[in-house]
């Protein structure tokens, strides 16, 4: 009889044990490149606003480099959420053979009707009036083979400019490009936002053609994950993303925007006035409920293959579950 009870408190505590393990807070890794740009830096900063935090997960920021590492660190199952680009999308699925990865929400669009597009500018005193003009010309990208490297191509090449034969492209972090272009070192640069406010470009550059002319509207970065952590964490993940459109819907709304500029100063160290284009229509779109847009995706995906970035196009649409950001913002009406 006393060994019975023993066994029965055993199996009790055994329970609750596992009941308190199964209690703790799933940690979420997520990644990000650019701290105001990308929001997963953002959000701690207001989690206040969150009603899941630290009871169903916690969130864990990391800053990568680029998105090639983060690739790697999903490959290694290192990373949950990462922040992809429709120029290496299909870099994951087909080189890295992640097959299982699948867009689950949408970070920002480049070319939404009244909002910021990414630039491509050239000097005001130079001879170039229309992108034919660029034929034999010095061309500045940011890293060959991203995102807004293969919009200027695809650009060009809607004009009849091919790739090395008939311009050539040199790389060159975003910051160096209005000195770049002011001092003659190239013909042409790029220029997506902060820097297409720099003053030395507004003086000595005009803007030539955006992202709009290679892409049209473009689904530029949005959030990927793999499928069967989606499987083993779908709840988890709803009330994560609701907390995640909860506080994005607070820095897009213009009432917080002195406090949203006070939150971007302390990331970039630059005094609060020079955020006034932060999450308005001069910035990039980011849709309210965390919807990316995947017919412009496919788009995207197609021209990347159409430019041979890849080796082939694929079902943007076979390789993405929105059901989770769906189910999040239905809780938030």
């Amino acid at each position: 009889m006393r060994v019975g009870k023993c066994l029965l408190t055993l199996a009790t505590l055994a329970a609750a044990s596992l009941s308190v393990v199964q209690a703790e807070p799933l940690t979420i890794r997520h990644s990000y490149v650019v701290p105001v740009a990308n929001w997963t830096p953002l959000l701690p900063v207001k989690k206040d606003l969150a009603r899941h935090w630290d009871k169903s997960y916690v969130l864990q920021a990391t800053r990568y480099e680029g998105t090639p590492p983060m690739i790697t660190a999903l490959a290694n199952n290192e990373l949950d959420i990462a922040v992809l680009a429709y120029s290496t999308l299909g870099l994951a699925i087909q080189n890295a053979g992640l097959t299982d990865l699948r867009v689950i929400a949408d970070e920002f669009q480049d070319g939404a009707p009244g909002y910021f597009s990414n630039q491509y500018w050239v000097r005001k005193d130079s001879d170039i009036n229309t992108i034919e003009d660029l034929k034999g010309k010095v061309l500045a990208t940011n890293a060959l083979g991203s995102g807004i490297d293969i919009a200027m191509k695809a650009g060009l090449k809607k004009h009849g400019l091919i790739d090395k034969r008939d311009y050539t492209v040199i790389e060159a972090p975003f910051p160096t490009h209005p000195a770049m272009l002011n001092e003659k070192k190239a013909d042409l640069v790029s220029a997506v936002m902060p820097f297409a406010l720099n003053p030395v470009l507004k003086e000595h550059g005009k803007v030539l053609f955006d992202q709009t002319v290679g892409l049209g509207r473009s689904q530029f970065a949005f959030w990927v994950m793999r499928k069967p952590f989606i499987d083993k964490h779908r709840a988890v993940l709803v009330d994560f993303l609701e907390d995640a459109l909860r506080i994005e819907r607070w820095y897009l709304d213009p009432k917080n925007h002195d406090e949203v500029a006070k939150i971007a100063s302390g990331f970039l160290k630059l005094p609060p006035e020079r955020f006034g284009w932060l999450f308005t229509e001069q910035d990039y779109y980011r849709d309210p409920n965390g919807m990316p847009d995947l017919d412009a995706l496919q788009r995207n995906v197609n021209t990347v293959a159409e430019l041979g970035f890849t080796t082939s196009t694929f079902d943007v649409k076979a390789h993405a579950d929105l059901s989770i950001v769906q189910e999040a913002a239905q809780r938030l009406k």
